[in-house]
């Protein structure tokens, strides 16, 4: 989706055996074999501050790198800090505040942080390049899904609303705080789970929303995906902000390129916006037999994760990638 993915389709196709997972299904991350039982699992994400405490901000940005990684399978072992700041305007102290909050994350991960590289910018900008190691025959994708697995959803939908209200002062601290504890999660428990009980496919919910991702799940798969739009967890006050528009801008993008391959029926539009609406460290979403799915709800349950809901299933490819019921 977007100007990245066509620039990727212009560019000679990769063509190494040892590639496991490239850019053919933008999946979350890269996946190269060293051997028959290692295999690395590469990513690099950044972006702009979306709160105003630095520390914060750094806990988020390593924790949403870090997702790619699980969402994979992987373990992460090593990170690396990709920095953009205007040293010759603001004390390097906010910067050692962030690098301060992108080391908590690390370590929470059980990897170090090895170094990193900065550049003089214009605005900031923080976040990650994480290698992580899975074993090949355990490594999960985007279209990996199969034909009557049931969709589970690790994390809350609602993060980009809450930082947008709370850039503007729309909402409490308190209220920025849940969000805020939602988007330092780390996925590892939701992975572990995973791995435990066995999943078909995996992508977590960033940029393109959940909507967006369910999408490239789809077509990745080659399945159609029913989401029950009523059964999506949401953080509090998500729906009351979003019927006051304080929503990302990438909501009505992402809905564009959707485009047809998006059937939304009766379903109300604030919670296709909402589904519809980029968020930063989302859950994990989940392909799994039909027959495991208690099991996976109760592993993930076991292992604290912010939402253990079932959200909808796969069904037989249909002329849309996405259908809300």
């Amino acid at each position: 989706m977007g100007a990245t993915a066509q620039v990727l389709r212009g560019l000679p196709r990769q063509d190494n055996p040892n590639l496991l997972v490239g850019t053919d299904h933008f999946d979350d991350a890269g996946v190269y074999q060293l051997d028959d039982a290692t295999a690395l699992v590469v990513t690099v994400d950044f972006f702009p501050p979306l709160v105003d405490d630095p520390f914060q901000f750094g806990r988020i940005a390593a924790a949403n790198s870090l997702s790619d990684v699980y969402a994979m399978g992987g373990r992460p072992l090593t990170a690396l800090n990709i920095v953009g700041f205007p040293d010759n305007e603001m004390p390097v102290e906010i910067l050692g505040e962030i690098l301060r909050g992108g080391a908590d994350r690390v370590a929470a991960a059980g990897a170090v942080t090895a170094g990193g590289h900065s550049v003089r910018d214009a605005e900031i900008k923080y976040g990650l390049s994480v290698t992580g190691i899975v074993h090949p025959d355990h490594v999960w994708t985007n279209g990996g899904a199969r034909e009557g697995d049931v969709l589970v959803l690790s994390k809350p939908i609602g993060s980009g609303i809450l930082t947008s209200a709370g850039k503007l002062g729309k909402i409490s601290v308190g209220e920025m705080e849940q969000a805020i504890d939602v988007m330092t999660d780390l996925n590892a428990g939701a992975c572990l789970a995973a791995r435990k009980v066995g999943v078909h496919g995996v992508t977590d919910i960033t940029g393109f929303g959940l909507l967006g991702h369910a999408c490239e799940m789809a077509d990745g798969s080659d399945v159609s995906i029913e989401i029950e739009a009523g059964a999506v967890p949401l953080l509090e006050q998500a729906v009351a902000l979003a019927n006051r528009k304080l929503l990302t801008r990438a909501y009505v993008s992402n809905l564009e390129a959707l485009g047809d391959k998006l059937e939304t029926g009766g379903v109300d539009r604030t919670l296709i916006h909402i589904l519809a609406d980029a968020q930063t460290s989302g859950g994990l979403l989940m392909a799994v037999d039909r027959g495991k799915t208690d099991a996976l709800v109760s592993a993930l349950k076991a292992n604290s994760t912010r939402a253990s809901e079932v959200i909808g299933r796969c069904v037989a490819r249909t002329r849309h990638s996405i259908t809300l019921v």
